[in-house]
């Protein structure tokens, strides 16, 4: 016990019997108990608060870990700008409409930036005359003799 031998405890109780005496000895011996259970008590509590701590510090680091995943992973999806593919098609439109616009308002003679397209050419005015032919009364009644001679 506290790394002392069998000699030296007989040596403190002799010296304990001479100095407290008989009489108040046992009293001080019940002191002593008391003092040494209270001692240890406090050890274990101590011990106890300890691993406490330890294992709050533990607790606090897989809760910082996991903080740290989470983040990643929210910077991750925030990286996918459009998870509804409905938005993508809206902006899509939205663009197509836009160039659609600025193509028809565009006037030939003007070059816009914006629009990337190719020019048409303007459309040519020519006048496209038929000419008539003149059927003449005889190639008629030629026709109708035809017509009448086939039916009989």
């Amino acid at each position: 016990m506290f790394g002392m031998g069998f000699t030296e405890i007989l040596l403190i109780a002799i010296v304990a019997i001479l100095f407290l005496g008989p009489d108040k000895l046992p009293g001080a011996m019940v002191e002593i108990a008391k003092f040494i259970k209270s001692a240890k008590n406090a050890i274990t509590d101590v011990k106890t608060s300890l691993a406490e701590e330890v294992n709050i510090d533990e607790l606090k680091r897989e809760a910082l870990s996991y903080k740290e995943q989470l983040d990643s992973a929210s910077r991750e999806l925030q990286g996918f700008k459009n998870i509804n593919p409905m938005d993508t098609l809206n902006d899509e439109f939205s663009s197509v409409k836009e160039n659609f616009a600025a193509m028809t308002q565009a006037k030939p003679e003007e070059k816009t930036s914006e629009v990337s397209a190719t020019q048409v050419e303007p459309k040519q005015q020519k006048e496209i005359s038929f000419k008539k032919k003149t059927v003449k009364e005889t190639t008629i009644n030629d026709i109708k003799k035809e017509n009448e001679s086939s039916d009989s």
